[in-house]
């Protein structure tokens, strides 16, 4: 069994063992539960489990011969073709779903860990539709996420997303900073000695993302339109002081 097929299928919301069954399958052909079982490592009870539950999810199919069942995986692209169904139908609910959303008052949260939850927040800045106003510490960023201009800094461009940024005098903000035409942004260096943060606070639409990066790869996403105009104001305030240096 090749253990890589097994992310793309988590992807698609299979569990690890609903993954190696599903493989299994895919191996044998039409085949009873006992065979599958031994093929996926799985006791003979969880394998039927689980084979149940990817008949439901559409993932497999079953037919009778001589009162036994024989299962068998549906093909991989008729997997994808219900995948991509499901997927365009939430994006025709995305409207509605907006909307109870912005029904809302209280702000929304949403927390991220690891590196993949770090470019989710990300990824997120490049729906914005206002410039993003950002604190950012050009030195650690890049450490910890080396291919950043060109898997971030060059989508946010390509869409004319501006950025106004401030960042510590150290080298790599010297860097950034003489980039920043070709860059579609604005940054202003402050001295690294005595403002040298580490993690990175991105501000745009009604949104405010905390990334934390040095010591641990954690982050949140904040949904708030008090919360980002108050934000804005303290950057505006920031940038102002900025212009001194």
């Amino acid at each position: 069994m090749d253990k890589t097929l097994i992310t793309p299928l988590k992807n698609v919301g299979l569990t690890e063992k609903e993954s190696r069954v599903y493989l299994s399958c895919l191996e044998l052909g039409s085949e009873v539960v006992t065979k599958i079982a031994k093929i996926a490592h799985l006791n003979r009870v969880t394998t039927y489990d689980i084979l149940e539950k990817l008949k439901a999810k559409g993932f497999v199919t079953f037919l009778i011969k001589k009162n036994i069942k024989y299962f068998s995986a549906l093909d991989p692209e008729l997997v994808y073709a219900e995948t991509q169904r499901h997927t365009s139908q939430l994006k025709l609910a995305l409207p509605s779903l907006k909307r109870i959303k912005i029904g809302t008052n209280h702000p929304q949260v949403q927390y991220f860990e690891g590196i993949e939850g770090i470019k989710a927040i990300y990824a997120d800045t490049l729906t914005s539709k206002t410039e993003i106003l950002n604190y950012a510490n050009s030195r650690e960023i890049r450490k910890f996420w080396p291919e950043y201009d060109d898997e971030y800094v060059a989508k946010r461009v390509k869409k004319k997303i501006y950025l106004r940024g401030i960042a510590p005098e150290d080298e790599y903000g010297k860097h950034v900073h003489s980039q920043d035409k070709v860059k579609h942004r604005e940054i202003r260096l402050v001295p690294a000695k005595t403002y040298d943060f580490t993690n990175e606070i991105n501000i745009y639409d009604n949104k405010v993302a905390i990334v934390s990066i040095h010591d641990e790869l954690i982050g949140m996403i904040i949904e708030s339109s008090e919360i980002a105009h108050t934000q804005r104001a303290i950057f505006q305030m920031a940038w102002e002081f900025a212009k001194k240096f």
